[in-house]
């Protein structure tokens, strides 16, 4: 996802963004409204996670008994292509659930994108997300929630403030983890930061280095930890043998945010 200055086309009837798709040799994009990628998918590999960031969302995993995994709650607010969801439930063999607010995308990942329809261990709700995740039933139910709220200009996160935080901390169970994709050269990154900081305390706080893109991927704890010595470098091997996910540069590149 990159930023543009370019207005997209709105659809007549929703006032959302027209969805489209394209293909780079073997990699699949979705767009929405501009030339700029949402999201994208390898087509021979549609359950791997092709984009850097997008892995690097996947962070939670580090904290996790990886045993347990198959047993817990992931959530994406914002489908995208649906790479995290369909990662969730395919590789992790997780209960997924994502919320997104264009019809037109859920319509594309499901054509275009393979994700798979809904059933007894994933699920798709056409919502707002800010609204939706106030709901009670959801409350202290999520393992990991993935944040990735952009829309077509893709200039700031669409939700962003220290009361959705707050809402997003509500849905966590006492080991659960939020991963949000920020821009890490944005100016809007530090007040982020102190945003969520405000909502779940400045210790639950760990982040990357942006990606070359820009994308910055901060993780928020319910409960707060630390490794202990090694340990970081031990859970990145396990992570990387059992899922195949490109840990190597998390053992330097990934760390608490010491002040915001």
């Amino acid at each position: 996802m990159a930023r543009t200055k370019t207005k997209s086309p709105k659809n007549a009837q929703t006032g959302l963004p027209d969805v489209s798709v394209s293909d780079d040799g073997d990699v699949r994009h979705l767009h929405l409204g501009t030339p700029w990628i949402q999201g994208s998918m390898r087509i021979d590999a549609p359950f791997e996670l092709e984009l850097e960031y997008i892995q690097r969302m996947m962070a939670w995993l580090l904290f996790f008994d990886p045993d347990t995994v198959a047993e817990r709650h992931a959530m994406q607010l914002g489908l995208g292509a649906g790479a995290i969801t369909k990662f969730c439930h395919k590789k992790l063999r997780m209960c997924a659930t994502a919320i997104e607010l264009n019809p037109q995308v859920l319509a594309v990942c499901r054509a275009w994108f393979k994700l798979p329809p809904d059933g007894p261990m994933l699920r798709v709700v056409l919502a707002d997300a800010g609204q939706e995740i106030c709901k009670p039933e959801w409350r202290g139910t999520v393992d990991a929630l993935a944040v990735d709220l952009y829309d077509d200009n893709a200039a700031a996160p669409v939700l962003d403030s220290a009361e959705f935080y707050a809402d997003c901390r509500d849905l966590l169970t006492e080991e659960g983890c939020m991963t949000v994709n920020l821009f890490g050269r944005s100016a809007s990154y530090a007040q982020s930061l102190e945003k969520m900081a405000a909502a779940f305390g400045e210790d639950a706080l760990w982040a990357f280095k942006p990606t070359r893109e820009g994308n910055a991927i901060v993780l928020a704890q319910r409960t707060p930890s630390r490794f202990k010595r090694g340990e970081l470098a031990a859970r990145c091997d396990s992570v990387r043998l059992r899922w195949g996910l490109p840990t190597a540069k998390w053992v330097r590149g990934f760390k608490p945010v010491v002040a915001v």
